[in-house]
């Protein structure tokens, strides 16, 4: 421990989401006493007032903005206009109130959903720019990019000490499994969970499984994050990933057999893929502050089935929103 958490006073929105538990975990690990998480039924992110309230109340030196309305593909094209609104207007207006409120350091986490559909793999911070995203995602990419700009300009203006982080998609132990709202690992876990306790003789799975995606275990995510909050002070966006990629096809192969489910695994082209490809350029996160991923995927993997299955009412649906982070 460094010392740097010790004297510091932390407000993480979202800190009661799935990767905010582990930030927060992270964060007392590190030696930071005094850590405050709104809670939404008090703080309503969305309004103003609430957050100048909230800011009011945790007195932070430090912010991290982890807050945000997120799903999977299903999800996103259901939901296009609250999620550009909501996490727009979250991150908007919880800057401005931290900069009035002479905050020290805001770090604000977007997501690998602000890539362009098309951007060259591996995905480099510098090509953020050079072409529109996904479509099934855009509306909450484009929220999310709109903070990078946001933090950008504050700091121009106001020297005000922005950072912006782009982690790709998030998996683990904690996350959400809920089918109306869950993302691909923890979708295909409690599929073939349910498939194998009731001898189902197939799975459907959605789309082709030819796109790739790139996953990081949130335990690492949180690392990165924290390491970030100390040690990072410049405008440039990082990216947060464990550098490879998998094919969705692959994936559900290696979750079928880490879940034991023996039958098929059938295939609904007629739902899209999503992004055709996703991985992450990570060297800038290395050289910035230092940070690589180190879980293992297949561990990783093992892990959160493990605590899925030992859950008491494994497959019960559990809180959609607001999590952090990712699309598919």
């Amino acid at each position: 421990m460094s010392g740097f958490w010790s004297a510091r006073r932390v407000m993480v929105t979202g800190g009661a989401g799935f990767l905010g538990r582990h930030v927060v975990e992270r964060l007392h690990a590190a030696g930071a006493r005094h850590v405050f998480v709104p809670r939404s039924a008090e703080h309503d992110l969305r309004d103003r007032d609430a957050i100048a309230r909230a800011l009011r109340d945790g007195r932070p030196d430090v912010v991290i903005h982890l807050a945000a309305v997120v799903g999977g593909i299903g999800a996103n094209r259901a939901n296009p206009g609250r999620f550009f609104y909501d996490n727009a207007i979250m991150g908007i207006q919880l800057i401005e109130q931290a900069r009035l409120a002479g905050v020290e350091k805001l770090v604000t986490v977007g997501t690998v959903c602000a890539y362009p559909k098309h951007a060259p793999v591996p995905f480099r911070e510098d090509d953020l720019w050079s072409g529109y995203p996904e479509e099934t995602n855009a509306p909450y990419g484009l929220a999310k990019k709109m903070l990078l700009v946001q933090g950008q300009a504050y700091r121009q203006q106001y020297g005000f000490p922005a950072i912006y982080l782009l982690p790709v998609n998030l998996y683990g132990p904690g996350d959400n499994f809920d089918p109306a709202g869950s993302h691909v690992i923890p979708a295909l876990i409690k599929k073939c969970v349910d498939a194998r306790r009731q001898r189902l003789p197939f799975v459907e799975v959605w789309g082709s499984g030819a796109a790739t995606r790139e996953f990081l275990y949130v335990d690492d995510a949180a690392e990165g994050i924290v390491l970030a909050a100390e040690r990072y002070d410049d405008p440039e966006p990082v990216n947060l990933g464990a550098g490879f990629e998998i094919s969705i096809r692959a994936l559900a192969a290696l979750i079928a057999e880490l879940t034991g489910y023996r039958g098929e695994l059938r295939w609904d082209a007629s739902k899209p893929d999503g992004q055709p490809r996703r991985m992450l350029d990570t060297s800038r996160a290395a050289e910035r502050f230092g940070f690589r991923a180190r879980t293992d995927f297949r561990e990783g993997l093992r892990r959160t089935i493990e605590w899925y299955e030992a859950m008491p009412a494994a497959g019960t649906p559990t809180a959609a929103v607001p999590i952090q982070k990712g699309a598919t």
